[in-house]
C-alpha cells in the first residue's frame, strides 16, 4: 500500500486530462482554477481533489463552457454542472471523461447512468468498441506513467466486467454453431481478463459452445479437453503474464499438447506477435487484439 499515488504531478494531470502542462498553468495563474502544494525545492504537486476538478473543468469547456465562466463557479457549481453534462451527453469523448471522474472518485452512480445514457444510442457491442476499448487503452497509459492507484484500476473494471457479465447472461440459448469448443483462458498468473470475457460475449453471439476458465490456468489443465470427440479452439490473451523472456517457451509448451490433434490456439495481445515468426507444428493462430480477431472471425 505505500506505493499508492496520492499526490500527482503537473505531468500527471496532463496525462489523465488531455491538457497541456502549459494551459494547466495558465489556468493557475490567470482565473486561480487549481491551487498546488509545492515541494521544499518548489516542484509543484497536486492533490486528488485538484485532478478531479481538473477533469471536471475540461469537462465543462469541452461543452463551451468559457475558462473565465467557470473560474466564477464554486466547487460545488463546477461538480454539479459537470455531472449534469455527463449524464445529459454521453458522447465517446464525453463518456470516457465521465468514466474518468467516476474511477477517480469511485462513483459507481456516475459510472452507470454514463453507461445507461449511452445505451440509448448504442448497443453494448459499440460501447465496449467505441467507449471501453479507448477508455482501457487510456488506463494502460495511466499505468505506464504511474498515476493510477491499483484501486482505481480495480474498480472501474469490476464495474466494466459486470457490464459484460449481464449482457452475455441476455444471450442464453442453444448454440448454433458446433465446429469447435470454445475453451476461453489465461496463462498461469495473469488476471486481466476484461478482453477475454468481451470475446466469450462475442462467441456466444455468434452461437458458438463456449467454455470460460477465466484468470491463471496452468497449461496442463488443458489435457482435460482432449477426451471428447468435439474439435477444441482455445483461446488466450495475454497482457502481464508470461513475461517477455518465456513468451517463445509457454507458446512451444502449447505447440506441444497442440501437435498431432485437431485442436488449435488463438492467442490475443502484443506478446503474442512476439512470436509471429515461429514456426509451429500446430494450428497457432496469433493476433495483436482483440479487434484484430472479431475482425478476421
Amino acid at each position: 500500500m505505500n506505493n499508492i499515488k496520492t499526490v500527482f504531478t503537473i505531468k500527471d494531470l496532463e496525462n489523465i486530462s488531455g491538457i497541456k502542462a502549459h494551459t494547466i498553468r495558465i489556468w493557475e495563474k490567470r482565473y486561480n482554477l487549481l491551487t498546488p502544494n509545492r515541494t521544499e525545492t518548489n516542484i509543484r504537486y497536486y492533490s486528488s481533489e485538484s485532478l478531479l476538478k481538473l477533469l471536471n473543468v475540461v469537462l465543462l469547456n469541452n461543452h463551451n463552457y468559457k475558462i473565465s465562466k467557470i473560474a466564477q463557479m464554486s466547487e460545488e457549481q463546477i461538480v454539479t454542472n459537470a455531472r449534469e453534462l455527463a449524464f445529459k451527453f454521453a458522447a465517446n469523448d464525453e463518456a470516457i471523461n465521465a468514466f474518468k471522474m467516476s474511477m477517480f472518485q469511485f462513483d459507481k452512480v456516475l459510472f452507470n447512468n454514463t453507461y445507461n445514457k449511452l445505451l440509448h444510442k448504442k448497443t453494448f457491442r459499440q460501447i465496449f468498441k467505441e467507449v471501453f476499448i479507448p477508455f482501457l487503452n487510456q488506463i494502460g497509459l495511466l499505468w505506464q506513467t504511474k498515476t493510477l492507484m491499483p484501486a482505481h484500476e480495480h474498480f472501474i473494471s469490476n464495474l466494466i466486467i459486470q457490464k459484460i457479465q449481464l449482457n452475455t447472461e441476455k444471450l442464453e440459448y442453444a448454440a448454433t454453431n458446433t465446429d469447435y469448443n470454445y475453451v476461453l483462458f489465461l496463462p498461469d498468473g495473469e488476471i486481466h481478463e476484461i478482453g477475454l470475457m468481451y470475446l466469450n460475449f462475442e462467441l456466444v453471439l455468434r452461437g458458438c459452445q463456449t467454455i470460460y476458465l477465466g484468470q491463471s490456468l496452468p497449461l496442463d489443465n488443458l489435457n482435460y479437453f482432449f477426451e471428447g470427440d468435439l474439435k477444441v479452439c482455445f483461446i488466450t490473451s495475454l497482457t502481464i503474464k508470461p513475461y517477455d523472456d518465456d513468451v517463445l517457451d509457454y507458446f512451444k509448451k502449447i505447440d506441444k499438447i497442440l501437435e498431432n490433434t485437431e485442436h488449435k490456439l488463438i492467442a490475443v495481445g502484443k506478446k503474442a506477435i512476439d512470436v509471429k515468426d515461429v514456426d509451429f507444428n500446430s494450428e497457432i493462430i496469433l493476433y495483436p487484439t482483440l479487434i484484430d480477431m472479431l475482425n478476421d472471425f
